[in-house]
């Protein structure tokens, strides 16, 4: 089952520390909203340094983030 962690309007490092704990939980795929692209980047560098696969939609001024094991 997936989980999703809605992160929008949360400012690093809070995005970053809501992924990290889902990854942990190892419920995959993750799917993660970020509404910033400094957030976007925060939790695709933490999730590859965590070995997951990382793929990145953006929906107008949001982003989607899979990530996969």
């Amino acid at each position: 089952m997936a989980r999703t962690v809605d992160a929008r309007g949360l400012s690093c490092p809070q995005p970053v520390i809501l992924t990290r704990n889902a990854i942990k939980a190892g419920e995959f795929p993750v799917e993660v909203l970020v509404d910033t692209v400094t957030a976007r980047e925060n939790v695709r560098r933490m999730a590859e340094k965590q070995s997951c696969r990382v793929q990145v939609e953006e929906a107008g001024d949001e982003f989607r983030l899979v990530l996969t094991r």
